[in-house]
């Protein structure tokens, strides 16, 4: 038998930890797939990620280590609004959308897909949600997202998001508070999915909303947006695979922060990180102007 030199050794070595690394990262891809998607595992399992966060895959291993109902320290939550981001390159007005139907059916019966012809991506709408801790004013912006705005604001006049509550909240290391999942499990859509609305050089801040997601289909490789979305109050160092649609109010913001600072029951630790807030979020109603 021949005995391997120190070069052929140090060579074995080295493809040894090459193999290890891959490894490393696609156990590390997975564990992130959200929203904000996700979106992230059955809950991008049941899903396929926002949903889901549970199905959403917010990637880039931010997940929430430390709350939980009983966090020992104050969390820390920046005060600097950011401004929402500009598209690199305008779309084309209108656009048309393609709204495909999920393999799940929808969390909420009676639900209908959108139109997706002639779909505007000028402009802006804002929604407002009353909910139980007060209102949420929300600016849609048809630049950045004409086709999910365009979802957003028919689920709204469907009365999909009336009664439901937000089921996730992050408070260390991703910053958000996940909605849109009448079922309250982070599984729920709404009988359908649509593609993903980024760019490469998109990034996330206070004052966000986007859409979770659970990553590609495997099968079509296609986008897996549903109603799930998630408003970013803070931290969010994500991939650029969530879509930004719009932002929250400031006054909303300071609602979300008393939200964050009451905890959450660790109920996705450690992966996806974060749990049902401790002060329960649930929207009562959903207009948009």
């Amino acid at each position: 038998m021949q005995v391997p030199t120190n070069v052929q050794r140090r060579e074995q070595a080295k493809r040894k930890l090459e193999r290890q690394l891959v490894r490393r990262a696609e156990r590390a891809k997975r564990r992130r797939v959200l929203s904000v998607g996700l979106t992230v595992v059955l809950v991008v399992v049941v899903a396929g990620g926002v949903y889901w966060l549970t199905t959403a895959d917010f990637g880039g291993g931010d997940t929430d280590t430390a709350a939980s109902s009983t966090s020992a320290a104050p969390i820390q939550i920046p005060t600097e609004v950011k401004a929402l981001p500009k598209r690199p390159t305008p779309l084309a007005d209108p656009v048309g959308c393609e709204y495909r139907a999920s393999k799940e059916p929808s969390a909420k019966e009676g639900t209908k897909a959108p139109e997706a012809a002639g779909i505007s991506s000028t402009g802006t709408a804002t929604a407002t949600v009353k909910a139980n801790i007060g209102d949420l004013k929300l600016t849609l912006d048809r630049s950045l997202a004409p086709c999910t705005v365009n979802s957003f604001i028919s689920l709204a006049k469907q009365g999909y998001f009336n009664g439901v509550g937000c089921h996730r909240i992050g408070t260390q290391g991703l910053q958000m508070l996940q909605c849109g999942d009448p079922s309250g499990t982070g599984s729920g859509g709404p009988g359908y999915a649509f593609d993903d609305e980024t760019w490469p050089e998109l990034t996330y801040g206070r004052g966000y909303l986007a859409m979770a997601n659970a990553g590609k289909d495997q099968e079509t490789q296609k986008g897996t947006n549903g109603s799930q979305f998630f408003i970013v109050y803070g931290d969010a160092q994500l991939s650029p695979d969530y879509t930004v649609f719009g932002s929250l109010d400031e006054d909303g913001l300071k609602l979300i922060d008393d939200v964050a600072r009451a905890g959450h029951d660790g109920s996705f630790d450690p992966s996806p990180g974060g749990g049902k807030p401790n002060k329960e979020v649930k929207f009562e109603t959903v207009t948009v102007a």
